[in-house]
């Protein structure tokens, strides 16, 4: 016996005696997680309208494939053996990186699998053996995707100021598209910092903060943006899809850039 029913707890018939509206927080991040799959996957397979000069969706870049649009390809096009959308080659790292995200994991557990759907909810599940089993003890790699989301971040950053290239390739231009590539790269940068590996990296084994003032100091900060983790992980992945689908608009001929200059 486990759970509810180990020997010495009050035994209620109730999955909970809450009586808040517990459902409803699993519901919506259930529905906006899953808008996102749809969209997210439609949008990596379809491999078209990912570029409108010089504006490049964050679901394409780097775009390093033969399939990609030259002038998309500021790294070039070393991979010639990839036969599907570029996009699903370069997915599998920022996708890793928020699978395995101590918030997501919360979010999925809770909204999916119930596993509890909230707090002082009844868990659902028979058994319960937490990440110590396959496939869930691979969530432990999620240090390793954070090093990987960091160069995607220059990445993104390096994209956003390419946005200020005209589409003849000179400089001097800014339009809309700039700034939310913009806003876009900032977002990724303050969500990849609130990553609680983030924190543990900069002070989390360190046992004297006064001989590491530097890093002292970085924690303090990493640390403030991490009590903001959960709220930066749904903004920057709204604003991905802002982005693509500003994209989209402008590569597919709907609509046309707001230039300033």
């Amino acid at each position: 016996m486990s759970g509810v029913n180990t020997p010495g707890r009050a035994r209620i018939a109730a999955r909970t005696l809450r009586t808040d509206h517990w459902r409803r927080a699993p519901l919506v991040t259930f529905l906006g997680l899953s808008l996102f799959v749809v969209y997210g996957t439609v949008r990596a397979f379809w491999a078209v309208n990912y570029y409108a000069a010089p504006y490049l969706s964050p679901f394409y870049s780097p775009c390093i494939t033969t399939a990609c649009v030259p002038e998309a390809s500021d790294f070039g096009q070393p991979i010639a053996w990839w036969p599907l959308s570029p996009a699903l080659l370069i997915l599998i790292f920022p996708l890793g990186f928020r699978l395995t995200c101590y918030y997501y994991r919360k979010a999925y557990y809770r909204s999916f699998w119930q596993s509890p759907t909230a707090c002082a909810v009844a868990e659902p599940h028979k058994r319960y053996t937490g990440e110590t089993q396959f496939p869930l003890i691979m969530q432990n790699v999620h240090r390793y995707f954070w090093y990987v989301a960091m160069i995607f971040g220059v990445i993104l950053t390096y994209d956003a100021i390419l946005s200020f290239r005209n589409p003849a390739g000179d400089w001097g231009h800014m339009g809309l598209g700039t700034v939310i590539l913009l806003i876009n790269a900032g977002l990724i940068w303050l969500y990849t910092l609130s990553c609680h590996s983030c924190r543990h990296i900069m002070g989390g084994k360190l046992k004297h903060f006064s001989r590491h003032p530097i890093r002292y100091k970085a924690w303090q900060q990493i640390s403030k943006l991490n009590a903001k983790h959960m709220q930066l992980a749904w903004v920057s992945l709204i604003w991905l899809a802002v982005t693509d689908f500003y994209i989209v608009l402008l590569a597919s001929g709907t609509i046309h850039d707001l230039r300033f200059f």
